[in-house]
């Protein structure tokens, strides 16, 4: 037994309309059946059989014939299961606008008659129902600058919907319920100037606390308690803690300064290359410390006391 497919029903297709089963026409199809590869004439890879019209929609059973290669590879595909949609060919004879056969979402009329010309396998329909539609001898395609002559739906509300709609607006809009539509339109103009405004005073506010934090960095860096290669890292510490809290983080920091300058403390001399003149007269403490954080002092002791200057390893 051939497997059963769904060849139209009412549902909403992509090109915004619906096809009613009752007006879709198949006694012609149903005389020659032939099932075609992705509307291709001259493809013929099979035929439909048990042709059927009910609970709203089209159904039939594919038959391939194996008389080509494409037919074999369809067959073999649609068992499978990578192929497994079928695209019918309908030619539209009548449409309404009747409100009693629209549906939401609807953007065309409705088809009310209609006739099955064609039905192919395809890789990939338009929509779940796929469906190739024509009308007054043009056919509908989908690709992105493609036609489709269907017209649009007249969707002009009713009066009384129209008043109905802007009793609501005005009452969301904080107005009196018989504000008219000039009195709607100028609250909607005064809470978007407010709503630019308040936009403004935002990104104006972003802008100030940014420079604040900025100046506060560099200040920090001014006072040798912030690396200058750390410049960018305190700035986003200031965005994320906020100003103040970036304010006391750098106010308990302490500034950094060379081993030199931390041997001389409480000395008379304030160069600490003044107060040692060679290294031997570094105490043992401090010498490791010296090496390390002023290596430009460290070199010059060293020469002065050995005649030539010292090699470092990677430490």
């Amino acid at each position: 037994m051939g497997k059963r497919v769904r060849i139209s029903n009412e549902r909403l297709n992509c090109y915004g309309t619906r096809i009613l089963t009752d007006g879709l026409d198949i006694s012609q199809y149903q005389r020659n059946p032939v099932l075609l590869l992705m509307h291709e004439r001259g493809k013929v890879i099979g035929y439909v059989k048990d042709i059927k019209k009910e609970n709203g929609e089209v159904t039939g059973e594919l038959e391939f014939d194996e008389a080509s290669s494409e037919s074999i590879r369809v067959k073999k595909q649609f068992e499978f299961g990578s192929l497994k949609m079928v695209s019918a060919g309908i030619d539209i004879l009548e449409m309404s606008e009747d409100p009693a056969l629209l549906v939401q979402g609807q953007t065309s009329p409705t088809v009310t008659k209609s006739k099955l010309y064609e039905v192919s396998v395809v890789d990939i329909g338009g929509n779940d129902d796929a469906l190739v539609l024509t009308k007054d001898g043009t056919t509908l395609e989908l690709a992105k600058d493609g036609s489709n002559p269907l017209p649009l739906l007249n969707n002009k509300p009713s009066k009384h919907l129209k008043e109905m709609e802007l009793k609501e607006l005005a009452l969301m809009l904080g107005l009196e319920a018989t504000a008219d539509e000039s009195a709607v339109k100028a609250r909607i103009q005064l809470l978007k100037k407010a709503e630019e405004d308040c936009k403004t005073l935002r990104e104006e506010k972003q802008q100030m606390t940014l420079s604040a934090i900025t100046q506060a960095v560099d200040t920090g860096i001014a006072e040798n308690k912030i690396p200058a290669d750390k410049k960018d890292h305190f700035i986003n510490l200031g965005k994320a803690a906020g100003l103040e809290s970036l304010k006391e983080t750098i106010a308990a920091m302490s500034p950094k300064g060379k081993i030199s300058q931390v041997l001389t403390k409480g000395t008379e001399k304030p160069q600490g290359e003044a107060t040692f003149t060679k290294l031997s007269e570094v105490p043992a403490d401090k010498l490791m410390a010296l090496r390390k954080d002023d290596r430009e002092t460290y070199i010059k002791l060293f020469r002065a006391e050995y005649g030539f200057e010292p090699t470092f390893d990677e430490e």
